[in-house]
């Protein structure tokens, strides 16, 4: 795109002032009775030239108050100091530069003037520092983004700084990327811009990247709450007992009276581990994988319980004693387990207590 000033000398097709209507130059309807012809309009002393030819006449003032570009350009000093100023501006339609005119006189653009001429009229905003259309531009744009015209949406937003637009095209070319890999745009940006190529597979690179670890991070969630429940089911049965497993000195009639807890498919398999723990001959040579990862949910109640002398869940006493003795059994791996079963049991009773608040509130299955 081209822009210069100055003194006319081409073929040029000239529309009048009276060729636009009254919402183009800014002026309100008429009040009832006031004929038009008693109105005169200031006298345009501008011409806005396009590639195609046309010659828009148009007000300085307006101009210069609506673009800082084009009061640098219109505050240039003229070589004939009788001529008209002319602004040239080439490589766009001459729609394209009369709906550009239209928003510098009436700040308004219409979803047909994005539709037809959205691309051209993001770059004349940028070159002229009209951010009111940028911005509507930059906006309108994002949401009309397609497999086929993407990437010519990415370099423009890239040349016009408008990073908004930006990323919408970079996570719009990651969700469709195989089907946009097969247009002409891809073809032609590989070819011709290997750099703006190379950042959108570094972005892809990320993007993917961020998926793992968020996978990683959702599984490893998944386990944190499902070992904080185990906790809350080790205590209860432990405490007031469930339909097979009680405390010691309840009696086991009563203990198989019991109806289900709210967490039973957890409790049910908790109470199989004990009484697997219970019986379980190998586990004194350390043998039974069954026993050891049941030893393991002890431990971790012990570490996390905060009354251990009146803890009624078995060995709880016995390792906080431990633990106290013995520096390598409370290993940093082992504390940091700890602190995610922990905040993982702190942010479920959080949502628990916001879902009991707020009955709307969706619920996880």
């Amino acid at each position: 795109m081209k822009t210069t000033h100055t003194q006319d000398t081409n073929e040029t097709m000239t529309i009048s002032p009276a060729s636009f209507s009254d919402e183009m130059y800014g002026l309100r309807p008429l009040s009832i009775g006031v004929h038009k012809s008693s109105i005169e309009a200031p006298e345009a002393d501008v011409r806005i030239v396009t590639s195609g030819g046309l010659s828009i006449p148009a007000h300085s003032s307006v101009l210069a108050s609506a673009s800082r570009v084009m009061e640098k350009i219109l505050d240039q000093p003229r070589k004939y100091r009788n001529s008209n100023k002319i602004i040239q501006i080439l490589g766009v339609t001459n729609e394209a530069v009369v709906t550009f005119v239209r928003f510098l006189y009436s700040s308004r653009c219409s979803e047909e003037d994005i539709e037809m001429f959205g691309m051209h009229l993001l770059a004349l905003s940028h070159v002229y520092s009209v951010s009111k259309l940028k911005q509507r531009c930059t906006k309108g744009l994002a949401g009309r983004l397609t497999i086929e015209n993407v990437i010519d949406v990415l370099q423009l937003a890239r040349l016009c700084d408008a990073p908004d637009l930006y990323i919408k095209c970079m996570k719009y070319v990651s969700k469709q990327f195989k089907a946009v890999e097969m247009t002409e745009g891809w073809k032609f940006l590989h070819n011709h811009d290997p750099w703006l190529e190379l950042e959108i597979l570094q972005y892809l690179d990320e993007v993917d990247l961020r998926e793992k670890r968020r996978r990683k991070n959702k599984k490893e969630q998944s386990l944190y709450l499902q070992l904080s429940e185990a906790m809350d089911c080790l205590e209860h049965i432990c405490t007031e007992g469930c339909t097979n497993v009680g405390p010691y000195d309840m009696d086991p009639i009563k203990s198989k009276t019991k109806k289900p807890c709210s967490k039973f498919s957890t409790c049910q398999g908790l109470q199989l581990l004990i009484r697997h723990f219970a019986t379980c001959t190998k586990r004194v040579n350390g043998g039974c994988s069954r026993c050891k990862r049941m030893w393991q949910l002890l431990r971790l109640h012990s570490s996390m319980c905060d009354e251990p002398d009146h803890c009624r869940v078995p060995l709880c006493r016995q390792f906080k004693l431990k633990m106290g003795q013995d520096r390598k059994g409370d290993d940093a791996r082992w504390r940091l387990l700890v602190r995610k079963v922990v905040s993982a049991k702190v942010l479920s009773s959080l949502s628990m207590a916001k879902r009991m608040r707020c009955p709307s509130w969706p619920r996880h299955k």
